[in-house]
């Protein structure tokens, strides 16, 4: 979960993202003024269909904080629904969550610091674009300098050994 600041109107907007730790794209997101567990539900099915996963049998492990939205009762049921996986990382601990935590910096410095938000669409568009632009065009040096996108492309094409990833 990533608070950003709308300065026009005096409120913050929240973002909470799922994110692939094998290529690093932000699979699926929320941005809202509020942000409930029925979101978090929402966006883990989405990620899944995404990812055409619902029908296979092992699914990704969802890893978390123990923020509100992850502790409920609703996203409990929910795994339970999809059959996945959920563990909790240990509180103040976020170096568990190493990637999303790398994700919330690199948004906080290349998006929020860069831009003063004067309505909610505003900031829903260009946080919005700014997802795109990382998943699609911003380089990580943990995968060969390519984008997310570049990535899986370039696996499915076998043009490059894919990198293990350490949780």
């Amino acid at each position: 979960m990533k608070y950003g600041w709308i300065a026009g109107e005096q409120r913050f907007f929240f973002l909470m993202c799922i994110i692939d730790v094998f290529d690093r794209t932000i699979i699926s997101y929320h941005i809202g003024l509020t942000c409930e567990a029925k979101d978090l539900v929402q966006i883990t099915q989405e990620a899944l269909m995404k990812r055409q996963l619902f029908s296979q049998e092992a699914k990704p492990i969802t890893r978390s904080d123990n923020g509100p939205q992850f502790i409920s009762h609703r996203f409990e049921e929910a795994c339970a629904e999809f059959k996945m996986t959920h563990e909790r990382i240990p509180p103040k601990t976020p170096n568990k969550n190493a990637h999303i935590e790398a994700f919330h910096a690199i948004l906080k410095q290349e998006c929020y610091q860069r831009n003063e938000f004067e309505t909610y669409p505003q900031a829903y568009e260009i946080v919005s674009e700014f997802i795109q632009e990382y998943n699609q065009n911003r380089i990580h040096g943990s995968i060969y300098d390519l984008s997310p996108y570049e990535y899986r492309a370039a696996l499915k094409a076998g043009s490059v050994k894919p990198i293990e990833v350490k949780v």
